[in-house]
């Protein structure tokens, strides 16, 4: 067993959202090496998500963001329960995908997924939605959002 400080095991918690039992397990099973640990412990709640994917979502937020008054957007994210829809991160993420849309301007649902996260360019949309799914524990949906600019053509 590697000798690992509490420290560390509090900064994996915050990075991954997972509990100090499964902080401490991915830390021992990475020998105390922190990178190997986040990264197994980003691919676990991927995986997590990803099984996730199937259960419906009738709950969640319409956010709106307003830029300067010239460009608008407004956006559906869908869960699984009102519980989890009320939690300041999910709101936190309805925000941020609002913010993303409205700077990096996506055609469709596809293209918002793929596109490089407006916040953090080395993580994809898709996958900064599941580390959602996967701290919050439920299934997630971008379901539709529209990006008004003044001035533009229909």
């Amino acid at each position: 067993m590697a000798d690992i400080s509490i420290e560390t095991i509090r900064r994996l918690r915050e990075l991954t959202g997972v509990g100090i039992t499964d902080a401490k397990k991915a830390l021992n099973s990475a020998g105390g090496d922190f990178d190997k640990a986040l990264a197994a412990m980003r691919a676990q709640g991927l995986t997590k998500a990803e099984k996730r994917a199937e259960l419906e979502t009738r709950s969640g937020l319409i956010g709106a963001y307003s830029h300067d008054g010239r460009i608008g957007v407004v956006v559906e994210v869908n869960c699984e329960t009102d519980f989890v829809a009320k939690t300041d991160e999910f709101k936190e993420l309805v925000k941020d995908i609002c913010l993303h849309i409205c700077s990096m301007n996506p055609k469709d649902q596809k293209e918002l997924l793929e596109q490089p996260f407006c916040k953090d360019p080395s993580t994809t949309v898709g996958n900064y939605v599941k580390g959602h799914i996967a701290k919050l524990d439920e299934n997630i949906i971008i379901r539709r959002f529209s990006r008004l600019e003044l001035g533009e053509k229909n």
